[in-house]
């Protein structure tokens, strides 16, 4: 087994692409949240560690919980009133960390008042809800951001750029598990691209299940949903032609990826008479910042990569990041659906 790699960290696709500068994460943005649970705490113990972020105020439902939020991470004001905190001259863009049934809802707010939003994943609860949420933020001229914060992960970023230059090949199969489908179903897309239109659906299990999606004769995702309270795996990889990318466990927020690449292009390592394993790669990309929180997930503080892209697409001009767009987020969001309509009907 090759030592890991100290290779520097994979450009993020913003600044690959081009379309933003990577001093940018300094861009002043002053950031409202709405909502006061575990995940806005995460959210913002990763915003202090952006440069241009500054939290201005935090609204729940209950003016004491606001206010013991704002005490907690510095936060100079507080609300119990989502509409006056949205309409709040020193906030530009508003973090939804409310339930997923009060997404839509939540983000039509900040939207009408003119800010730029990042929801939290799932975006909406359908597509339409989804598409609608989109359509007036293209009117208001704002940023829309679904919150899939796994896109912005260095290890992510690497699969992705080995996928666009063709190193493993064209990808025919990917595979992917998670408790919680929002995060497997991410797959398909990252392999496959958005523009790919499933050929079929099959979906089974309601507390465990999985799904197939099939591209046509030679391509699927299989994706599978186990129950949270066992070891689950939770690795995600993209096989191709010619070499084969694992997101090593936690793949919903990685900091390692292995690359299999057999010397003899498009022929697997097992069917050329040794049987010896493919060479393989392993990098690694630890998060840059660290804290720890008592029933946090594993690297939370990795938002840190999402919010300095938005920092730096922001001050570009850009109302989305492409590391997960508008088509990307559609697409994932219309599988979602589908996926749930044949698990639960």
């Amino acid at each position: 087994m090759k030592p890991r790699s100290e290779q520097p960290y994979p450009t993020p696709l913003d600044i690959r692409l081009g379309l933003t500068n990577p001093r940018d994460v300094a861009f002043p943005l002053r950031w409202g949240i709405l909502g006061a649970g575990r995940i806005s705490s995460q959210w913002v113990m990763s915003l202090h560690a952006c440069t241009g972020a500054t939290v201005t105020a935090v609204a729940a439902r209950d003016l004491s919980r606001a206010r013991e939020f704002a005490e907690q991470f510095d936060i100079p004001s507080a609300y119990d009133n989502y509409t006056d905190m949205v309409s709040a001259d020193d906030v530009d863009i508003v973090y939804i960390g409310t339930i997923t049934s009060l997404h839509k809802e939540h983000t039509l707010l900040a939207i009408d008042a003119g800010k730029h939003v990042l929801c939290e994943k799932p975006l909406a609860e359908n597509i339409t809800d989804a598409q609608k949420m989109y359509d007036a933020a293209a009117e208001k001229n704002v940023m829309l951001q679904d919150g899939v914060w796994t896109r912005f992960f260095p290890p992510v970023e690497h699969a992705r750029a080995l996928v666009e230059n063709g190193s493993i090949g064209d990808v025919l199969v990917v595979q992917s598990d998670f408790f919680d489908p929002i995060y497997a179903i991410q797959a398909a897309p990252l392999g496959f691209g958005s523009a790919a239109k499933p050929t079929a659906i099959t979906a089974l299990g309601q507390k465990t299940g999985g799904a197939i999606i099939q591209y046509g004769e030679d391509k699927c995702a299989i994706l599978t949903f186990p129950p949270k309270n066992c070891e689950l795996p939770e690795v995600t990889e993209l096989i191709g032609t010619k070499g084969r990318i694992t997101l090593q466990r936690p793949a919903h927020s990685p900091t390692r990826i292995s690359v299999r690449i057999p010397p003899i292009n498009g022929v697997p390592s097992q069917y050329r008479g040794s049987n010896t394993p493919a060479p393989v790669q392993h990098f690694e990309y630890p998060i840059p910042i660290s804290y720890r929180m008592a029933t946090a997930s594993p690297n939370q503080h990795g938002f840190i990569y999402q919010a300095e892209a938005i920092h730096r697409c922001l001050a570009a001009g850009l109302h989305q990041c492409p590391q997960y767009n508008k088509e990307e987020s559609l697409h994932s969001m219309n599988l979602l659906t589908e996926i749930n309509a044949s698990r639960f009907s």
